[in-house]
C-alpha cells in the first residue's frame, strides 16, 4: 500500500505518495496538486561511479505527454518526440536546484525523470516536478542530504502575492516567479515581471520561501516513515602530501596567472601549470611524489588540486583585497559601446558589447501567420514575439562540433524573450510577429544578458515602439568563510569559480526577468538584496548607454520590412471574405499583390504587403465586401452575367444583384443586351434587399434622377394584371398611358 502525506498549498490540496509506482527506481515520489494535476518522478542512479571524469553526471528530464491533457500531438507524427521548449525549461529548472546539494565528489550517474501524467492545462506542472524529483530524492537511497521543492508566484488584482496562480493570472497580475529552495536558503529564482521593484522581488522571494518550507517539511516526515537509507559512496581525495606538494611549488604560479587581465593569456598561464611541468619539477627527493603523479588517478589529482588552488586565489583576491582577476573593482562595469543598423538588409540589427563579451541581434517582422503554434499539454498561446540565442564555439576559442540549440541556448534566449516581452507593444497597435536572433560572437561572462542589450538596440532599429529602454547584468558571489563580496557584471572565471549567477534585466521603472542559479547550500535575503540594489545601479548605467546610441524606435520600418494593415469587420462577414474554398481571399491577394491576408475568429483581418499600394488595394477591396449594403445608396458596379429578365451587376467583390430589365432605362427595353453587357460598368442604386439578402438594384433610378418606380425586380405597370386594357382612359385628368407596342409589317407602330 502506498504511504502519503497531504498538506494545502496556494489553496488547493497537495498530496505526495510513494510506495505505489515505480518501485525499482532508487526512489518515487507521485505528487496530486488540485483538481486534475498528477506529476510523477523517478530518480535513479548508477551503482559504480563513473571513471576519469571530474563533473558530477545528473541528467534531469520532464516529460510531457499529450495524454495528460486529454490531446493527440497534431500533424503527421501521431506521438511524442524531442521535447518541447517548455519541457525544456521545466528539466532545467529541476536541475538548477538539485545539482549543487549533491556530495562533493559523488560522481555516479544520476537521472531524474519526471513524467506528467495529468494536468489542468491552465495550471502549469513544472514547479510540481520540483516537489516531486525532491521527494523522491529524500525518499530514496541516493546521498541527498537537503530536500527542494518549488512553488511558482504571480499577483492578484490587488497586488497580493499568490501561490501557483493559474495561467490567465500572469498577465493580469503581471508577475510570474519560480522560487525553489531547501528550508534554509533560496537556490534558485526564475520569472519575468512587469517592471516590478526590487521590494516587491525581494517579498515575493520571502512569501514563496515560506511555502517551499511547508512543502519541505511534509515531505521530511514522510521521508523518515518510508525513506531508504542512504548509500556509502567512494570518494577519491588526493593525498595529503601531494596536496601539500603542488601547492608549494604552483602557488605562485597560481597567483601570477590569477592576475593576468586578458581572458586568453590567462587560460594559456593556467594552460601551462600542466602535469609536465609538474614532473619537470619534481627533483631528486620527489620520488614519492613523481609516483603519485605518474598513477592513473596522477592526471586527476593534479587537475583538482590546482582548481582548488584557483578558487581561493580568487577568494584571496575578491574579498580580501577587493580586486578582480582584470583589475576591476567589485561593482564595476566592463567598458561598453554598442551600434545599431550593423547590416542593411535586416529589419533591424544591434552589436552590444561589454568588456569580452559581444551579440549580434538581427530583428525580423512578419505578419501574425508567421507567430509560433505552441502544441503542448499547457494552454500557452501561440507566440507573436519569440527569441533565439546561438553561442557557436568560436565565441569562447573552441571547437566543436555544430548541432542543435542545447538546454542552455534554450533557457538564455528564454530569460531574454521574458526581459523583452512587457516594453513590446500591444498587438493592435502592432501587429507584427517578431523573431530576434542573437548571436555571440565573443563570450567572457554573462551573453545572456548582453543579448538582452541587443534586442532593445535591434527592436528600436527596426522601428518597433517598444515603451523603455531594456538591459541586464549578471551578478556574482565570492564567499571566503562568513566575509563575501557581491560582484557587479562578472566574467567567464568569477562564474565559474564562484558561488552565484544572477542575472537581471529591467528598465529604470523596474524588473522584466531575473534568473538566479548558486553553486553553494543557499544564498541569504539579505546578500540578495544587496546584488539586486547593485544591479539596479548598474542597469541604470547600461540604459544610459542603449539610449546615447539610440533614443527612441526609428519612426519609420526598414524599407525591406513588410507593411501591415488591420481591418476590423463584423465577424459574421468573414465568410464574406473568405469565399467559397478561398476563392475571394485568394483573388485579392493575385490582384493586389499583397504578400498574405491572416483572419482572426474575432473579426481582425490583418494585411501584409511589402508596399503600402497594394496595401491600401486589398484594404479598399476588404472594406467594399464587408461593408453593409444599404438601400438607397449609388455603386460602380460591372455586368457579370445577362438573363432573360435582367443583368447581374457586381457592385462589391463577392456582392451582386439584379437589375430587372424594366430598371435598366427609362424607357421600354425588349432585350437586356440593347442597353449593357458583360463587362460594362454601369452605376446603379440599390432598390432592395430582401429578407434572404438578394440585392435589387436600379439603372434607371439613376437615369431619371428619382428613386424610379415601385421596386427593383417588379413588374412594370404595362405587364401587370390590373392595368387597364391598351388604349383605355385611366379617369379624367389621368396622363396618357403607354401603349404596348405591336409589330405590323416588320415595322414597329403605335402611339404614346
Amino acid at each position: 500500500m502506498p504511504e502519503s502525506v497531504t498538506l494545502t498549498v496556494g489553496g488547493r490540496t497537495m498530496v505526495i505518495e510513494t510506495g505505489e509506482l515505480a518501485k525499482q527506481a532508487n526512489g518515487s515520489a507521485l505528487v496530486r496538486y488540485g483538481d486534475q494535476n498528477v506529476v510523477l518522478c523517478a530518480v535513479t542512479a548508477s551503482e559504480r561511479p563513473r571513471e576519469g571524469i571530474d563533473f558530477f553526471p545528473l541528467t534531469c528530464d520532464f516529460e510531457e505527454r499529450m495524454y495528460a491533457a486529454g490531446k493527440i500531438p497534431g500533424g503527421f507524427i501521431k506521438r511524442e518526440g524531442r521535447p518541447t521548449e517548455h519541457a525544456v525549461l521545466s528539466s532545467r529548472q529541476i536541475d538548477r536546484p538539485i545539482r549543487p546539494l549533491f556530495p562533493d565528489g559523488f560522481r555516479n550517474d544520476v537521472q531524474i525523470v519526471a513524467t506528467v501524467l495529468s494536468i489542468d492545462p491552465e495550471l502549469d506542472a513544472d514547479v510540481i516536478g520540483v516537489c516531486a524529483a525532491g521527494a523522491a530524492l529524500a525518499f530514496s537511497d541516493i546521498p541527498f542530504d537537503k530536500t527542494v521543492a518549488a512553488v511558482r508566484v504571480g499577483r492578484d488584482e490587488n497586488g497580493q502575492y499568490v501561490c501557483n496562480p493559474a495561467l490567465p493570472l500572469y498577465v493580469s497580475g503581471g508577475m510570474d516567479l519560480v522560487v525553489a529552495g531547501t528550508a534554509d536558503a533560496v537556490m534558485m529564482v526564475e520569472g519575468g515581471a512587469d517592471e516590478i521593484s526590487e521590494e516587491v522581488f525581494l517579498g515575493a522571494v520571502e512569501f514563496a520561501h515560506a511555502e517551499v518550507k511547508k512543502i519541505i517539511k511534509s515531505i521530511d516526515q514522510l521521508a523518515k516513515k518510508v525513506g531508504k537509507k542512504k548509500r556509502e559512496y567512494p570518494v577519491h581525495l588526493p593525498n595529503a602530501e601531494l596536496d601539500k606538494w603542488v601547492r608549494k611549488n604552483f602557488g605562485k604560479d597560481v597567483a601570477k596567472a590569477m592576475r593576468i587581465i586578458e581572458k586568453g593569456e590567462r587560460e594559456r598561464a593556467f594552460g601551462q601549470l600542466s602535469m609536465d611541468e609538474a614532473l619537470e619539477r619534481c627533483g631528486k627527493k620527489d620520488d614519492e611524489i613523481r609516483a603519485m603523479l605518474e598513477e592513473p588517478l596522477g592526471t586527476k589529482d593534479f587537475k583538482k588540486i590546482i582548481k582548488a588552488m584557483e578558487e581561493e586565489e580568487l577568494r584571496t583576491m575578491v574579498v580580501d583585497e577587493k580586486i578582480r582577476p582584470d583589475g576591476r573593482k567589485p561593482d564595476e562595469i566592463r567598458p561598453i559601446s554598442c551600434s545599431v543598423h550593423y547590416v542593411p538588409r535586416v529589419h533591424g540589427s544591434g552589436v552590444f558589447t561589454r568588456g569580452q563579451t559581444q551579440v549580434f541581434t538581427a530583428a525580423t517582422l512578419g505578419s501574425t501567420s508567421d507567430a509560433q503554434r505552441l502544441d503542448g499539454i499547457v494552454a500557452l498561446e501561440n507566440k507573436r514575439y519569440m527569441h533565439f540565442y546561438n553561442f557557436p564555439p568560436y565565441s569562447v576559442g573552441e571547437t566543436r562540433p555544430m548541432r542543435g540549440p542545447g538546454r542552455r541556448e534554450i533557457g538564455h534566449g528564454h530569460l531574454a524573450e521574458r526581459a523583452l516581452l512587457p516594453v513590446l507593444p500591444p498587438k493592435d497597435e502592432f501587429p507584427y510577429t517578431l523573431r530576434l536572433m542573437s548571436e555571440t560572437f565573443e563570450s567572457n561572462g554573462s551573453s545572456s544578458m548582453a543579448s538582452v542589450c541587443g534586442s532593445t538596440l535591434a527592436l528600436m532599429d527596426a522601428g518597433v515602439p517598444i515603451r523603455e529602454h531594456v538591459g541586464g547584468v549578471a551578478m556574482g558571489l565570492i564567499l571566503k568563510g562568513e566575509k563575501y563580496r557581491v560582484l557587479t557584471d562578472i566574467q567567464g572565471i568569477e562564474d565559474a569559480l564562484g558561488e552565484m549567477d544572477f542575472k537581471v534585466a529591467g528598465t529604470k521603472k523596474g524588473i522584466t526577468a531575473i534568473q538566479m542559479d548558486i553553486k553553494v547550500q543557499g544564498v541569504t535575503l539579505e546578500i540578495m538584496r544587496e546584488a539586486m540594489e547593485q544591479a539596479r545601479k548598474s542597469r541604470f548605467f547600461i540604459i544610459d548607454k542603449l539610449a546615447e546610441t539610440i533614443a527612441e524606435p526609428r519612426k519609420e520600418l526598414s524599407p525591406f520590412a513588410p507593411r501591415m494593415i488591420i481591418v476590423k469587420i463584423n465577424p459574421e462577414k468573414i465568410k464574406d471574405v473568405i469565399g467559397p474554398g478561398g476563392k475571394i481571399i485568394n483573388k485579392i491577394i493575385a490582384d493586389t499583390g499583397v504578400s498574405k491576408i491572416d483572419i482572426e475568429d474575432d473579426g481582425s483581418i490583418f494585411i501584409t504587403a511589402l508596399d503600402g499600394e497594394s496595401g491600401e488595394k486589398a484594404r479598399a477591396i476588404v472594406e467594399a465586401i464587408t461593408k453593409e449594403i444599404a438601400v438607397g445608396e449609388s455603386y460602380l458596379g460591372k455586368v457579370t452575367r445577362i438573363i432573360a429578365i435582367g443583368a447581374f451587376v457586381q457592385i462589391a467583390p463577392g456582392k451582386e444583384g439584379l437589375v430587372h430589365i424594366s430598371q435598366l432605362a427609362p424607357t421600354r427595353v425588349e432585350k437586356v443586351e440593347d442597353v449593357v453587357k458583360v463587362g460594362d460598368e454601369v452605376m446603379v442604386k440599390v432598390l432592395e434587399v430582401d429578407h434572404q439578402g438578394r440585392i435589387n438594384l436600379s439603372r434607371k433610378a439613376l437615369l431619371n434622377g428619382a428613386g424610379g418606380d415601385d421596386g427593383g425586380g417588379r413588374r412594370p405597370p404595362s405587364e401587370r394584371r390590373d392595368e387597364p386594357p391598351v388604349g383605355a382612359s385611366a379617369g379624367p385628368g389621368a396622363p396618357p398611358m403607354r401603349r404596348r407596342r405591336r409589330p405590323q409589317g416588320g415595322r414597329h407602330h403605335g402611339d404614346e
